[in-house]
């Protein structure tokens, strides 16, 4: 057998839904050197991890760390850990995140409760207070904060105070939305949450942060049966994160590397300046886009600044753009899922990508592929 040459990326500038752009500070930290999982540099490493995470999910929760996978790993940790077979559960299904933890919860046994809303709208809280009340015996509520197949930004402090008094928990998808839209997990009453960390925190994907409330771990504590998954089992996981500081799997440290220094860039810059840098960079890009006739597919209240779902007019081939985009310019956008294939474009401006050069040379880029 020939040798086999050195694999070398391509340069791309990745604006579309994830993974985004990664400051040269994380791939240096990732490259230092691996230490073993259970070495106290490790464990230190994430005390330090888990308390930067509490500052960006804006909560004093004791069980907050990051789960081994992407984010669809901290979505079925989530879920499997609080539903349990005959729980009800009330979904709002907006889009293919939506769906994905409904589809999570009836394999967990739950039975399902979906709200399903047209693509591109948010889910009325009015519906959640209905569907709870119908439904006083639900175990979980379960939104999508910002919606990546659609560019949605679902309202959470009405639902948060619904749910605080009660027995049902709140469950919430931040994958899209951590680190770059205004997350207050303690103020809004969420009982879990869980992101990712390609997004908005600019990190090699790999790791899914999660954080849990008291009210959540009691419920997990008074379950009749035991978790699905052993892998994700939230108990296990938090051996090692815990005070027991005992094994249960091997912990990917040069992800937690990654992970640790992006997030000391996160607090650096300041989370609410961050936020405001996504508000205000992706806003921009959608008046610059609209001037070209893209259309915006998410209803105008409740549309993402940060993560842009647009459709061309007819004439244009939305696939024949975005591979010359990406052949021609070294530019990622993405296509649409589901309802969206064939149709939309998505546009991620999240972390490092949320710069107004990039938005620049993206609408250069598109302007000199449409020249007729």
């Amino acid at each position: 057998m020939q040798p086999v040459p050195a694999a070398i990326p391509p340069e791309r500038l990745l604006l579309g839904p994830g993974p985004s752009p990664v400051h040269p500070r994380v791939l240096e930290a990732q490259g230092r050197g691996v230490v073993g999982h259970l070495d106290d540099f490790t464990f230190s490493l994430a005390d330090e991890v888990a308390s930067m995470l509490r500052s960006v999910f804006r909560t004093d929760n004791a069980h907050t760390f990051a789960v081994s996978g992407t984010g669809s790993a901290g979505m079925e940790t989530t879920v499997l850990n609080l539903v349990e077979p005959g729980d009800t559960v009330v979904v709002g299904v907006n889009g293919v995140f939506g769906a994905r933890i409904a589809d999570m919860a009836r394999r967990a046994g739950a039975e399902v409760v979906a709200l399903e809303e047209r693509w591109g709208r948010a889910i009325p809280p009015d519906r959640v207070e209905s569907a709870v009340r119908a439904h006083p015996e639900a175990k979980l509520v379960a939104l999508v904060h910002a919606e990546t197949s659609t560019g949605v930004h679902q309202p959470l402090e009405e639902v948060g105070a619904l749910l605080r008094d009660t027995d049902t928990l709140f469950a919430v998808d931040v994958v899209t939305s951590l680190g770059g839209l205004p997350v207050e997990t303690d103020a809004w009453g969420i009982d879990a949450a869980y992101a990712c960390t390609q997004k908005c925190l600019s990190v090699p994907p790999g790791l899914s942060p999660v954080t849990f409330s008291a009210k959540a771990m009691r419920a997990l504590a008074a379950r009749a049966t035991t978790v699905r998954s052993w892998y994700l089992d939230l108990q296990g996981v938090y051996r090692w994160w815990g005070p027991e500081r005992g094994y249960h799997h091997t912990m990917p440290v040069t992800a937690l590397l990654g992970l640790h220094e992006g997030l000391r860039l996160v607090l650096e810059e300041g989370i609410e300046n961050r936020w405001a840098r996504h508000a205000e960079v992706g806003r921009l890009f959608q008046e610059h886009v609209q001037d070209r006739d893209a259309v915006l597919l998410a209803d105008a209240a409740h549309r993402l600044p940060h993560l842009t779902a647009l459709a061309w007019p007819d004439g244009i081939d939305e696939r024949a753009l975005r591979c010359g985009l990406l052949r021609e310019h070294g530019i990622e956008v993405a296509g649409g899922l589901g309802a969206y294939a064939g149709r939309a474009w998505r546009v991620g401006l999240m972390g490092e990508g949320a710069r107004h050069e990039h938005v620049d040379r993206l609408l250069d880029a598109v302007d000199e592929l449409l020249e007729p």
